[in-house]
């Protein structure tokens, strides 16, 4: 699991473009927002590059991403 802080992400419609693009990479990801706090939990098979560029280019760069357990 990946946690990322998303600085932009600050609503709950900015959460739902966050989702969006996270799941065009992996369509079976496991997703939580939390836009007060700006982090993003991620469940994926997909690489951690591959979830940072799409959040790259969806507008929502991610800064210090971690594995959380």
């Amino acid at each position: 699991m990946y946690l990322f802080t998303v600085p932009n992400m600050t609503c709950g419609s900015c959460a739902k473009s966050v989702t969006k693009a996270l799941q065009s990479v992996d369509a079976a990801a496991k997703i939580e927002t939390d836009p007060p706090k700006r982090e993003v939990r991620v469940e994926s098979s997909a690489t951690e590059a591959d979830l940072r560029a799409v959040l790259t280019e969806a507008g929502y760069p991610a800064e210090g991403a971690a594995a959380a357990a």
